[in-house]
């Protein structure tokens, strides 16, 4: 009897330890970012969408743009932001990162002229757990920002841009180059779309790598589990030099 009642104890222990552990996991790894576009108006949608909304939005989007205000070198502001997001079992959470820098020069009459760079300090990644943070930036399968404090992007091909843009419109942009996490380097593929509005560029774009490419492995636990895939988002803005 006091066997049965010993197995008994032991298993609703057990039941009461997973419990426990998926509640303290599913707490630590609940999304707490939300991504936001540098394309969507306050009403919600593109902001191309939201541009024909009203007659003043309008005649920005119909106003046509001079080479002369598109080409040239512009630097991105500190309203930019990268995005890296991972699937579980049970949703995507988002990491967020506003220590963005980079300069970006545009010629729209060849792309081939056409050069970008950025790079965003990773000890500045933030999901709104500072227990799951620490634990991504400080493991040496994953981030390991102590030896690797900077991800970068370079850019080396664009697809044709169109001559002639206007205010408030967005353009579909495709953009090659190599993306750098933990020293280690990965060609990539950025579908875009690039926006000139109120005297900014706007870009948005997004690829998805997967953390074998930078030596890191899939963090993985008990209860939850995390595909291999890893997204990164581009949400920046650009102020011309």
């Amino acid at each position: 009897m006091k066997r049965n009642q010993v197995v008994v104890g032991a298993a609703l222990l057990v039941i009461l330890i997973g419990i426990g552990s998926y509640l303290f996991i599913s707490n630590s790894l609940g999304n707490k970012v939300e991504i936001e576009s540098v394309m969507a108006t306050e009403e919600g949608g593109t902001a191309t969408e939201g541009a024909s909304a009203s007659p003043n939005a309008e005649s920005q989007v119909n106003e046509a743009l001079s080479a002369d205000q598109m080409n040239g070198v512009w630097n991105i502001a500190d309203e930019s932001k990268v995005y890296w997001s991972v699937t579980t079992s049970k949703e995507t959470v988002n990491f967020v990162n506003e220590e963005v820098t980079g300069q970006w020069t545009v010629d729209i009459n060849e792309e081939a002229a056409m050069t970008g760079k950025g790079a965003v300090d990773m000890n500045g990644l933030s999901s709104g757990n500072e227990q799951r943070d620490s634990h991504v930036k400080e493991r040496p399968d994953l981030l390991e920002t102590s030896q690797y404090p900077e991800a970068t992007f370079v850019a080396k091909s664009f697809s044709p841009l169109p001559e002639t843009w206007t205010e408030g419109t967005s353009v579909p942009l495709t953009m090659t180059g190599t993306l750098s996490v933990k020293g280690l380097e990965k060609e990539v593929i950025f579908e875009s779309e690039a926006m000139y509005k109120g005297g900014q560029l706007l870009l948005s774009g997004k690829t998805t790598v997967a953390f074998s490419d930078f030596g890191m492995k899939s963090p993985h636990t008990i209860v939850l589990e995390a595909e291999n895939d890893l997204s990164v988002q581009l949400e920046l803005v650009l102020n011309k030099t």
